[in-house]
């Protein structure tokens, strides 16, 4: 198995810049030693995110979030510690080096090849804007996208563009700019048993980006002639369309602030509502809503609106859009747009009545309960009793896929009085569904007994003290040359004290390697939480000095009262071999503590 050279990790973590790195994301105001912002991982009016740049490392006393600049970027971007040090190290021009540990190492072509077909996409998305803009091809595709209302800018915003009819004209244009044909055969642009012959021709262009930005795809929508209405690019090594969004990249600030997304069917509904001010949107390739992409979602946003076709294609998708929603814990409402003078979606509403009514009807929502009881109604005949009981029972895997027994019980009560029956009658067919008893989906923590070994994480003078080492690593030789592990006792102590001897002895580099060694996640969060204070990062070098002392100072007195007691409870007259070892032993602490005892005055 490979992985990212410790040299590679280390020099990343020298050259980053904290604060240039973390204010991409959060605006930062600088007060003494740190600089503050607003969280971006919860809701808050007043700061209380910090980050360290000496220490490189950001902390929110709100949320308790922190750690490394490089975990910063893997909980803001959502990606693997591999690919978020591979974005950094490309932003800083620094050359990531893999090592092997026996498996098979990492093809060093892939990560070149992914770059070379997203180039290739991005010149051909460059040329195909060209054509729609410029080009006399293109004036068809031109005149059909102004006259859906949408701008230039917008246009040149989602880099919209024109595929030329001529099919040999993208091979001939691409060979010229070097491209060999074996390297073309393999883009997914032309034809697999014709590969000089373009995929895409005489359609309106819409190149899809991934979340960095990066151009993975094409869709294609034709203009003229026989075939499908829309066509997209194949799936590669750069595009997966289960595990993409079109427009993601757009709309992820927006995301960001707002938690929130607007969910349509099509490229031309997107485009729209970004037109119309409303650039949280976005909507699946090709496919129905799915769970891999409800769960890219699920990264920045907590509440999703979707925005589906009125007609009957359109209500069926919306219904299995909330139960994907649900599914992965998204919050979840529909817009209706029936009240649009029956236009039935956001581009039409655009080009019809303009950004002013779009931006109404986005206001007009229900929660995905209603818009299920509404569809459950207008399915089934509700006169007689069977026709009833089947419209409750199109309700009952919603029920099923909530994770709260509380809203199961609220929807429950819902459903009862939206078809006028009794709430244990909706009960009892549920139970049917579902035979048994009702299993409770709460999550189960477990709890701390007396007797369950476990000890909570109190600060004590050991704590304390490698608490101060843990945020300030560079410290450790002189904690290793005055304890080992065994001297100390508190469990917690002991496992920051093994989490730096591995850090320093596999010679590794950064806070989130440190943070990453302590399993226990109570101790991190504490740590975390008060090695961020001040109190951790003034006069270090002495707090250490005095937490060593302390701890030494402490640990004499108890073995001086062992002592004590031990002689103590000797018999009388019994001045034996162990009585003389001990009273040299309690000289020797006396004059020990005495000498503590000068310092400290």
């Amino acid at each position: 198995m490979s992985y990212i050279a410790e040299t590679t990790i280390r020099e990343l973590n020298d050259r980053m810049d904290a604060v240039a790195l973390v204010g991409d994301y959060v605006r930062l105001e600088k007060r003494g030693n740190r600089y503050w912002g607003l969280c971006p991982f919860h809701n808050e009016k007043t700061p209380s995110f910090t980050v360290d740049p000496e220490r490189k490392m950001y902390y929110c006393f709100g949320c308790h979030e922190g750690g490394g600049v490089i975990n910063f970027i893997m909980a803001m971007e959502k990606l693997t510690f591999p690919e978020a040090v591979e974005i950094l190290a490309k932003r800083l021009g620094i050359e990531v080096v893999y090592e092997n540990t026996g498996g098979k190492p990492k093809d060093p072509g892939i990560t070149t090849r992914i770059d070379e077909l997203s180039e290739l996409y991005r010149r051909v998305a460059v040329s195909f804007n060209h054509f729609l803009m410029e080009k006399p091809q293109g004036k068809a595709a031109k005149d059909y996208i102004l006259a859906r209302a949408i701008n230039k800018e917008t246009i040149n915003r989602f880099r919209l563009g024109y595929a030329p009819a001529d099919k040999a004209w993208l091979f001939n244009f691409l060979s010229q700019k070097g491209y060999t044909e074996n390297f073309l055969a393999q883009s997914g642009l032309f034809f697999k048993n014709n590969p000089r012959t373009a995929f895409f021709s005489d359609r309106l262009m819409f190149p899809i980006a991934d979340r960095q930005g990066r151009t993975t795809a094409f869709g294609g929508r034709i203009l003229s002639g026989d075939g499908p209405k829309y066509i997209n690019s194949s799936e590669s090594e750069i595009y997966k369309k289960r595990e993409t969004l079109f427009a993601i990249d757009l709309a992820l600030p927006e995301l960001r602030k707002t938690r929130e997304v607007y969910l349509v069917e099509g490229y031309m509904d997107v485009i729209a509502l970004h037109q119309a001010g409303i650039i949280n949107a976005v909507a699946p390739l090709g496919t129905a809503f799915t769970d891999e992409q409800a769960k890219l979602l699920r990264r920045w946003v907590e509440r999703i609106y979707l925005i589906f076709d009125t007609d009957e294609a359109g209500q069926a998708a919306a219904v299995k859009a909330i139960m994907t929603s649900r599914r992965n814990a998204l919050v979840c409402s529909v817009i209706s747009l029936k009240n649009n003078r029956d236009l039935k979606d956001p581009a039409d509403i655009l080009k019809e009545m303009g950004p002013e009514a779009l931006q109404n009807t986005v206001k007009c929502f229900i929660n995905d309960l209603e818009y299920l009881v509404m569809r459950s109604k207008a399915l089934y005949d509700l006169s007689d009793s069977e026709g009833k009981a089947q419209a409750v029972a199109f309700l009952f895997p919603y029920l099923e896929i909530l994770d709260s027994e509380v809203s199961r019980e609220a929807s429950i009560e819902v459903i009862a009085d939206a078809f006028g029956v009794e709430r244990q009658a909706v009960l009892s067919d549920y139970g049917h569904y579902r035979p048994g008893e009702l299993r409770s989906k709460k999550t189960m923590v477990p709890q701390q007994s007396a007797g369950s070994g476990v000890k909570p994480v109190r600060m004590n003078e050991e704590l304390f003290l490698l608490t101060v080492v843990f945020f300030n690593p560079g410290l450790y030789p002189k904690l290793l040359s005055a304890f080992t592990i065994e001297e100390l006792k508190d469990p917690h102590a002991k496992e920051l004290f093994i989490a730096l001897d591995e850090w320093y002895r596999n010679d590794s580099s950064g806070m989130d390697d440190l943070l990453s060694r302590v399993k226990d996640e109570a101790l991190r969060k504490f740590v975390l939480e008060r090695g961020t204070s001040e109190a951790f990062s003034v006069h270090v070098e002495q707090l250490v000095s005095d937490g060593i002392r302390r701890i030494k100072q402490k640990r004499l007195e108890r073995r001086r009262a062992e002592i004590v007691t031990e002689l103590r409870i000797m018999r009388q007259g019994d001045i034996g071999h162990r009585t003389a070892d001990l009273l040299a032993e309690k000289v020797h602490i006396d004059a020990e503590l005495h000498r503590f005892k000068e310092h400290n005055e």
